[in-house]
């Protein structure tokens, strides 16, 4: 069996104001193409279809023209929700799309669907996993996981529901934060590490088609994966090569995964200098002006009206941010995490200690760790 496997795709996304919509369609064409040249056997959508739990209407026209025209390649389709998602519209008709071949897990009520598909080698046992926290697993087993309180018990109780047949290759599809794995500003992190999960939660599966964090990797073995995000949402991410994973189970114990890379319809990078060298044309003739820049100005003077006039050359700038004497002294002098950066525990124990000049006592942090805990589980998204 050799799948697509994708993740991530935040169809609808704005960076720093600007719509993605063009650009995701312009990459998801590529996807199909690809589809066709490899002749897959299926793709697998890892969670995070769209950016929001209410998505525009040009965003679900995109996917519902994206789904139509793999279906007309007679394709199945395995995708599950993601925390971006809302479980009532991405299951919208799924009985229906489960005729044309379209699978859809979106929210968890107890039981991981299955379904199985035979190739030349036998069968292979595909499981959807939609992302699951605390209260999810709680709010359907009641007092039998009343211990369960962080990412890492809920996907750990939900996976000794599974019997696996250990003589099939099985895969599963899901959507969450595997502990070690490398994330990036687009991403959200938690308090206390609440929404880790071990890659050991994983044994027994074959390959483990990953979606939640947006840099292609794999965590604690090669066949626990996250397909990472086809385009660049943060400008941390400009390094980034994306690509499109292809997977192919052959017999038992044997995967063959595969990158190709993604060309996308206007790159996402970092400019950095002086005002005279960036808009001087010898610097910028030979490079793509229409890529989406962050320009970081290194004069010790601020431009009037820089952002106007950097615009006339670098039409898709995003942000343009300072880099001089007066920025530097003005940063933090401690520590390399900005506040975005940094999980509202370790925010709450630096207000802490710059109002009390202290530390927190241990049963401060315990009290204090349950509460935003609490807190966290009542969100209906991450």
């Amino acid at each position: 069996m050799r799948f697509i496997h994708l993740a991530d795709l935040h169809i609808g996304k704005k960076v720093n104001e600007f719509s993605m919509l063009e650009d995701q369609k312009y990459v998801l064409e590529q996807v199909l193409a690809l589809a066709q040249e490899r002749r897959v056997d299926g793709v697998v959508i890892a969670g995070d279809i769209y950016d929001k739990p209410v998505p525009s209407v040009e965003a679900v026209s995109l996917f519902d023209s994206f789904l139509t025209r793999i279906a007309g390649q007679r394709l199945p389709v395995y995708m599950i929700g993601g925390n971006h998602d809302s479980a009532e519209r991405i299951s919208f008709g799924a009985r229906l799309l489960e005729k044309s071949g379209v699978y859809v897990a979106s929210e968890y009520d107890g039981e991981v669907k299955r379904v199985s598909v035979e190739d030349g080698y036998g069968t292979v046992d595909i499981y959807l996993l939609p992302f699951v926290k605390p209260a999810y697993v709680r709010a359907v087993w009641g007092e039998d996981a009343a211990e369960v309180r962080t990412c890492q018990d809920a996907v750990a109780y939900v996976m000794s529901k599974i019997q696996l047949d250990g003589s099939r290759r099985n895969l599963l599809i899901a959507h969450q934060f595997v502990t070690g794995a490398a994330v990036c500003d687009s991403e959200e992190r938690l308090a206390g590490g609440l929404d880790q999960v071990d890659a050991a939660c994983f044994e027994g599966f074959d390959y483990v088609a990953l979606g939640h964090l947006h840099g292609p990797q794999w965590v604690g073995r090669e066949t626990v994966r996250y397909a990472g995000t086809l385009l660049k949402y943060s400008f941390s991410e400009a390094k980034h090569q994306k690509s499109v994973t292809i997977v192919e189970l052959r017999e038992k114990g044997e995967v063959r995964i595969e990158t190709y890379p993604v060309r996308p319809l206007h790159d996402l990078r970092k400019i950095r200098g002086s005002y005279e060298e960036i808009t001087r044309k010898s610097n910028y003739d030979q490079t793509d002006t229409d890529d989406y820049v962050q320009i970081t100005l290194t004069d010790e003077e601020d431009i009037f009206d820089a952002v106007g006039k950097l615009r006339v050359i670098y039409r898709n700038l995003m942000r343009l941010e300072y880099d001089n004497t007066r920025t530097r002294q003005n940063r933090q002098p401690e520590g390399d995490e900005t506040e975005e950066e940094q999980t509202p525990m370790e925010l709450a124990e630096e207000l802490f200690f710059l109002q009390n000049n202290r530390a927190m006592r241990a049963e401060q942090r315990q009290y204090l760790e349950a509460l935003i805990a609490d807190i966290w589980e009542g969100q209906d998204t991450i």
